[in-house]
């Protein structure tokens, strides 16, 4: 199974309680359709959600999202970066804040990696902050990084050690329940 980014823009009535709900459907109907839901992470006002699953296809994710009403604004293949992928479906690591950042033309897997390895470090610079993964797309379109911090700034300045550029960063809701416990 290959793993996907699979971005929303929630509908505005919704509320965190109807959010878990879609999530605890979607953690039950993947199954029986190939969709495996890893994580969920969504913006402190509810207005997007980004959703990492495992799945055969973008055809399977479309017909099972479509069939709960998830709106779907962005499907793309990733690649994990900084942590295992049994250790983010136990979810037992607090994520508070994502940053956006769309990656510049020409720049290979590759050369992201060795970036990557090479200026990881430079983050204990910054203890307010903790980098904890990155979702890459494979297209190198872009990457989610997530990160457990005291505020923005400390996000903010992690990055800014590391020279990492910020599209967007979105602060996220404490936790969104997968199972629906």
């Amino acid at each position: 199974m290959t793993l996907y980014l699979v971005e929303s823009v929630l509908p505005r009535q919704w509320q965190e309680r109807q959010l878990e709900e879609k999530v605890a459907a979607l953690t039950s109907a993947g199954q029986n359709q190939g969709v495996e839901l890893v994580e969920v992470q969504a913006a402190q006002d509810l207005s997007r959600a980004f959703f990492i699953v495992q799945s055969k296809g973008q055809p399977e994710i479309r017909e099972v999202f479509s069939s709960l009403g998830i709106p779907l604004t962005l499907i793309k293949q990733v690649r994990l970066v900084g942590q295992e992928l049994e250790e983010v479906k136990q979810g037992q690591v607090k994520v508070k804040y994502v940053v956006e950042w769309n990656l510049p033309e020409g720049l290979t897997m590759e050369k992201y990696l060795a970036r990557k390895k090479e200026k990881f470090p430079l983050y204990a610079k910054v203890p307010q902050a903790s980098f904890l993964r990155t979702y890459v797309c494979e297209d190198m379109t872009k990457c989610l990084c997530f990160y457990d911090a005291e505020d923005e700034q400390a996000v903010l300045k992690a990055r800014e050690v590391v020279e990492a550029p910020v599209d967007s960063i979105t602060e996220l809701i404490s936790q969104v329940v997968k199972d629906g416990k």
